[in-house]
């Protein structure tokens, strides 16, 4: 690592308040390099203003986490403010109440970026700027995001590679996954304030050939193809009922669940027919006599078979959050949700958090997760693996199914989250998904984002949301391994090591 003290200014002493503005307003702006937005290339920048802010507005490691944490905290109000959607006008909390706890999840989230603003400014001490800007900021930033997505459950969501759809980094996807990516942006954010913060012309130059490097490579990944075609396309057909999340699991309402996919059932045209998650809020035993097996006889007199979202209820009497494959010549097949939704399907901490359930009216909040090591569902040579509504924020979880699948088929419904940027954002991560594990991603939701996803990210066919609508589209199965798929996350193994002897490293070049 270059050893350069040269900082071409001092940036002149600014009040109190306005880094701590700047670091809120820069984390603000990170929604917009997301869907529905779409502005990827937009990703580094907030990013090097939170580095610059920790480089020359942050004394020390408390103020460092402050600023970092105005940054996470402007970050979540703007990108994950839906969740006061799902608590207030579909969970029946007080509108205060939901709000307040809206903001607190906000804030629970905003400690991971304080927490990279603490261990870059203890590890830092008197690094050379370059060691700062290139090794211990970017590793700190990727290492609490990764933290984020695995600790109490994790929450992923807003990761800041998966941003990157429809960027040159894309192609690094399918290499190193999404924390991969935000390691890069992260690096090409230290890069810009190192380039910006010096005088010497080889800084600019290196500086200059580093980020040219990193989107060039992303730009060759692209035009590798890692997984190759499996047999023939495959016709599909993905049903969205638009069934009001009010009306949805309303005992008076169940019948129209019932004929809305009967009718659309009747209409699809593909090969395999995939259903939302929960698409019967009923158990298999609790249909109308006959439903099924009408579905079923209409699905195979079609050449088709099924693939639906419905709860169940398991031999020992638990309840799962299942797909059901039926389909000719096949034994029925199961896919039970691993990754539960804590406070939507089960209550941690109980008995402590049972109050939650005489506030929140949820329905399905006490599953049971199932299996994590279950195999894909079979149909015919075609192995599919599932997986239910969050649980493809998970890729390191996805990758257990996705390995010796052909195919990736998500369930989900959205409707608790309204009209609001979680829909978008959601179908985003599945783009990323595909990518990642090199095979298509078919999503069947009630009221949206249902869409056909190719390989390699494209959305080749999509529903307007918040309408009944049959998807049909034809996707290629695939086989193969990404690097991403065969190695998964270990490399962060790797960059924990690096961080942790950067001292050490630092004192002997």
């Amino acid at each position: 690592m270059p050893r350069d003290h040269a900082v071409s200014m001092t940036p002149p002493r600014l009040p109190r308040s306005i880094p701590s503005l700047l670091a809120l307003l820069a984390g603000s702006t990170t929604v917009f390099t997301f869907a529905p937005f779409l502005a990827g290339w937009l990703a580094p920048l907030p990013l090097c203003v939170l580095f610059g802010l920790w480089l020359h507005h942050a004394p020390n490691p408390r103020r460092a986490a402050w600023l970092g944490f105005l940054f996470g905290l402007g970050s979540f109000l703007g990108g994950v403010h839906w969740v006061y959607v799902s608590m207030s006008v579909y969970g029946g909390m007080p509108p205060a109440l939901a709000a307040l706890s809206t903001f607190l999840f906000c804030v629970y989230l905003a400690a991971y970026p304080a927490l990279a603003g603490w261990l870059q400014a203890r590890a830092a001490q008197s690094a050379p700027l370059g060691w700062r800007c290139l090794l211990l900021m970017p590793l700190a930033w990727t290492l609490c995001e990764a933290l984020r997505g695995v600790l109490l459950t994790g929450f992923p969501w807003l990761s800041l590679g998966f941003s990157q759809t429809d960027t040159l980094l894309a192609g690094w996807a399918s290499v190193l996954g999404v924390h991969g990516v935000s390691l890069l942006l992260a690096l090409v954010a230290g890069g810009l304030l190192w380039m910006g913060s010096c005088r010497r012309g080889p800084v600019w130059r290196r500086g200059g050939l580093l980020i040219a490097l990193i989107y060039g490579s992303g730009w060759g990944w692209q035009h590798i193809a890692w997984t190759t075609p499996m047999g023939a396309p495959l016709s599909v057909s993905l049903l969205q009922g638009n069934i009001p999340q009010d009306l949805k699991w309303n005992p008076d309402n169940t019948r129209l669940s019932l004929e809305v996919y009967q009718s659309q059932i009747h209409a699809a045209r593909g090969r395999l027919l995939i259903l939302p998650e929960t698409a019967f809020p009923l158990l298999m035993e609790q249909l109308p006599q006959g439903y099924l097996q009408d579905l079923q006889r209409t699905a195979q007199q079609k050449g088709a078979a099924l693939l639906l979202g419905l709860p169940e209820r398991g031999p020992s009497g638990d309840y799962y959050n299942s797909m059901l494959l039926l389909a000719a010549n096949e034994r029925p097949q199961w896919y039970r949700k691993v990754h539960l939704v804590p406070f939507g399907e089960y209550l941690p901490l109980q008995p402590f958090s049972s109050w939650v359930l005489r506030i929140l009216h949820i329905p399905l909040a006490d599953m049971s997760p199932g299996q994590p090591a279950q195999p894909p569902i079979t149909l015919g040579g075609l192995r599919i693996a599932g997986n239910i509504c969050y649980e493809d924020l998970f890729g390191h979880e996805l990758r257990n199914g996705a390995h010796d699948a052909h195919l990736l088929v998500n369930g989900s419904n959205l409707a608790w989250f309204g009209n609001s940027v979680a829909l978008p954002q959601h179908l985003q991560i599945a783009r990323f998904r595909s990518l990642e594990m090199g095979r298509p991603m078919l999503r069947a939701t009630n009221t949206g984002m249902t869409a056909a996803i190719e390989f390699d990210g494209r959305v080749v066919a999509q529903a307007a949301p918040f309408r009944a609508a049959v998807v049909e589209a034809t996707v290629q199965p695939r086989s193969g391994l990404t690097p991403y798929l065969r190695w998964g996350d270990h490399w962060l193994w790797l960059a924990l090591l690096l961080f942790l002897t950067s001292g050490r490293w630092r004192r002997t070049v």
